[in-house]
């Protein structure tokens, strides 16, 4: 009995100290769980302001920033940001596959663990109940089968001695004997309950302690080994999420590279060279004055006019004009020795005063962005390009007005040969109003090219017969006349043009009326879908877990709707009724010839 009681303790030992193991490892579990949504909300975060920094430094769209995306290593910066851009979205995957292969898994299992755990010890607390309330039991038939023997004892040692006692009546020797029998029984009857129990405990506790408490070790044992094998996995899980992204991360950097090996210092500098480029021809060698000669001497301190009257006499050279941006450093004795009003006179000769106070507001304007239609502030080269430009942009809005008359006049067949989809007298007035656009159009482009060819036969260079179409190519050595210079110049460096020459294009053309047809049907555009603009190949699977993205398997082949607008998300649909956001690193893209900025990317 002692040998049983003592393994019933160390039993009950053995179950508090797999108890506070098992516990432990959930304690553990909890603590891993934590440590990765931590790193998940680092990766998370991290990605955050890798796009915030991407964004802060993306071009603004202003003329400024327009200027310097014709410059290389502003392109190479550019190329750069939207990199770190699809770089910052690897982080957010892997910050995604970190919350939905390890915590949510981890989650999950930690309430299955608990509830297994609670299980488990719930059956091993049952048992050794059990088995104490049979060992109790047991010790109840016991000492009842102890006690009955006793009484059993004290009878036939009572009827022995009535037995032997002369003076004892028969019947109470009788009764004494009766009573020591009935003892017997009771004895013997408790002898056998005692055995009967006695057998069934032991049966009991062999069964106990040989297939209860071994089967309950088993299944602790089976589930600690199954966390421990979770935990593995988990951590393999973990390194896995970082290892798939690297060869996208891997191409984000080689693109970095790529942008900046591609930077070309001496195109850049060309570039410089021909956006300041101005077309005056240098100014021409400055004449001796022979001081000796009395006439010379009273010509050179006449009034304005006189000099202008000497300047126009035929014969020689034509005195150039000094620009007052360069300084003479070969200045003769006699220049200094010369008085300043001859100076004075020679440098205003070419034109009036207020002349130059008109030049100065038109260099201000041109530095505060307002400069005059014709840009007759800019110098004759870049006239030419500003005056290109607009024509090429003109064209262009005439382009998509006559797209948009195209699709309408469509839509309006449509409308004729389907009346029940809708009116063909709506579409009318958006058409009468989109025609009227491309004459206001076309008579911007007819006004500026009438200035732009007004430059070119002003300006010498070589004849380029694609220029009115928006094909040109940029002349290194363009000059014009001494007499063009000495009309254009002034002492800002700024370019001015005759009244006349503007007066020449200027028309007035009346504006068309207003109608008060009322536009498309609300209801026809909210059914429009919108069009396909490209196709893209899946190259690596997406699983879309967020609200607005969607599923891709890898190899997969889906219509573009929509192009990346700097966010590393592009926008593409499966059919009429699946379509959604995936990451524009994880697909190449292969945009349509007629689309707006088609290219093909990966």
């Amino acid at each position: 009995m002692a040998e049983t009681l003592l393994k019933e303790q160390q039993l009950k030992d053995q179950f508090d100290n797999l108890e506070r193991h098992t516990q432990w490892g959930i304690d553990f579990v909890e603590k891993y769980t934590k440590f990765v949504k931590e790193r998940s909300e680092i990766e998370t975060n991290y990605a955050k302001q890798i796009r915030n920094l991407s964004k802060k430094y993306q071009p603004k769209k202003n003329s400024r920033e327009e200027e310097e995306s014709k410059y290389s290593f502003c392109r190479a910066f550019l190329s750069t940001l939207n990199e770190l851009n699809d770089y910052a979205g690897q982080h957010e995957v892997i910050g995604e596959n970190l919350m939905s292969q390890i915590i949510a898994e981890l989650s999950r299992y930690l309430q299955e663990l608990k509830t297994e755990r609670k299980s488990h010890f719930n059956d091993g607390r049952k048992a050794q109940q059990h088995i104490e309330s049979s060992w109790k039991q047991l010790e109840l038939y016991k000492r009842r089968f102890e006690k009955e023997c006793k009484e059993a004892d004290r009878a036939q040692q009572h009827f022995e001695k009535m037995d032997a006692d002369i003076n004892v009546t028969k019947a109470d020797v009788e009764k004494a004997r009766q009573q020591a029998q009935m003892r017997h029984q009771m004895a013997a009857d408790s002898k056998g309950d005692y055995s009967a129990y006695l057998q069934k405990f032991n049966q009991e506790q062999n069964e106990h302690y040989y297939t209860v408490i071994p089967n309950i070790f088993q299944k602790i044992q089976d589930m600690e080994e199954k966390r421990i094998d979770r935990i593995g996995v988990c951590m393999k899980t973990f390194a896995d999420v970082d290892r798939k992204v690297l060869p996208i991360v891997g191409q984000c950097l080689d693109g970095m590279t790529k942008a900046a090996e591609s930077i070309e210092p001496k195109t850049d500098s060309k570039q410089v060279v021909e956006s300041y480029k101005s077309g005056f021809e240098p100014p021409g060698d400055v004449e001796f004055e022979d001081y000796g000669q009395a006439m010379k001497r009273t010509m050179s301190n006449t009034s304005l006019s006189n000099s202008r009257e000497l300047k126009e006499k035929p014969g020689g050279k034509s005195k150039g004009k000094l620009w007052p941006f360069i300084k003479n450093k070969n200045k003769s004795p006699k220049q200094h020795k010369e008085p300043l009003s001859h100076r004075l006179n020679d440098f205003m000769a070419s034109k009036p005063k207020m002349h130059c106070l008109r030049s100065l507001r038109r260099g201000l304007s041109l530095k505060l962005g307002s400069g005059p239609e014709d840009f007759s502030h800019l110098p004759p080269e870049q006239r030419r390009k500003k005056l290109q430009g607009k024509i090429d942009d003109l064209n262009k809005d005439i382009q998509k007005e006559m797209d948009q008359r195209d699709a309408l006049a469509k839509m309006k067949d449509v409308y004729v040969k389907n009346p029940q989809m809708g009116d063909p007298a709506s579409v009318d007035p958006r058409l009468a109003e989109i025609e009227q656009n491309i004459e206001k159009l076309q008579f911007e482009v007819q006004k500026f090219e009438g200035w732009l060819a007004e430059v070119e036969e002003r300006m010498p260079s070589k004849s380029d017969t694609h220029r009115r179409s928006g094909l040109f190519e940029t002349q290194n050595n363009t000059v014009v006349s001494n007499n063009c210079a000495q009309d254009r110049e002034s002492p800002d460096g700024s370019y001015t043009e005759e009244q006349n020459s503007e007066t020449q294009v200027k028309a007035t053309v009346n504006p068309p009326p207003t109608s008060s047809t009322p536009e498309f049907d609300d209801e026809f555009d909210d059914e429009e879908t919108l069009p396909t603009i490209g196709t893209c190949k899946a190259l690596y699977p997406f699983e879309g877990h967020n609200e607005g993205t969607i599923a891709v398997m890898e190899g997969e082949l889906l219509y573009v709707i929509e192009e990346d607008k700097g966010d590393g998300w592009t926008r593409v649909r499966r059919n009429e009724d699946e379509e959604g956001y995936v990451p524009t690193s994880y697909v190449e893209v292969f945009l349509e010839t007629n689309a707006k900025g088609a290219m093909t990317y990966i």
